[in-house]
């Protein structure tokens, strides 16, 4: 499977949904792509960084470490696995309803007491890029919790054009979440209608 490279353009557009809940845009970051082609939105901790950077779940001057980067997609994946189970009707993997449980309790709430030989009793925050990261994969984990609880849940599908693994909020019908996965939909579809496969693209809306 070959990567898109980092200096290519996004893929693909938002999914819809996705510029509401940035949980939805971070479970979406990893796509597959025709061709055997993939693209990874946080493959490296610049582009994790970037990513964070323009959610504004991170201050531009940030510098994220693998560590960090490494956290966001672990997180990325357990809310897919979360996504999948509702989106297919199965229960929730326990595992993956713990990572994001600790991810919500894990954001730094205030400095913590230290102490040291040359200066006492002090306070100080946590590493500031941890920091910010725990406050980021909280926030993320928040979003989710509200998208799979809330009035939006039933709305939430994958997308109905193979091979693409992302996931949307359906409008209607639209199981589709770009004009370009609905293009390649509906060319399987007349493909299935000429062929006699009829019942193989049903579900491309």
């Amino acid at each position: 499977m070959r990567l898109v490279k980092e200096s290519d353009e996004p893929p693909l557009p938002l999914a819809p949904g996705a510029e509401q809940y940035p949980a939805l845009d971070l479970a979406n970051s990893a796509i597959t792509l025709p061709g055997g082609q993939s693209a990874d939105l946080l493959g490296t901790p610049g582009e994790a960084q970037r990513w964070l950077v323009d959610r504004a779940l991170a201050p531009t001057d940030t510098d994220l470490h693998q560590t960090c980067a490494d956290r966001l997609r672990t997180l990325r994946g357990h809310i897919r696995r979360v996504l999948a189970s509702q989106v297919e009707g199965r229960p929730a993997p326990s595992d993956a309803l713990t990572a994001l449980n600790d991810a919500l309790t894990h954001a730094p709430a205030a400095s913590l007491l230290h102490w040291a030989p040359d200066r006492g009793l002090y306070r100080a925050a946590a590493h500031p890029t941890t920091q910010i990261v725990e406050h980021a994969l909280a926030v993320l984990a928040a979003d989710a919790a509200e998208l799979l609880t809330g009035a939006d849940a039933a709305r939430l599908t994958a997308c109905g054009s193979p091979p693409c693994n992302r996931y949307l909020l359906r409008h209607g019908r639209r199981h589709w979440c770009s004009t370009r996965c609905g293009d390649r939909a509906r060319a399987a579809r007349a493909y299935a209608r000429r062929t006699g496969r009829a019942g193989t693209a049903d579900r491309t809306g």
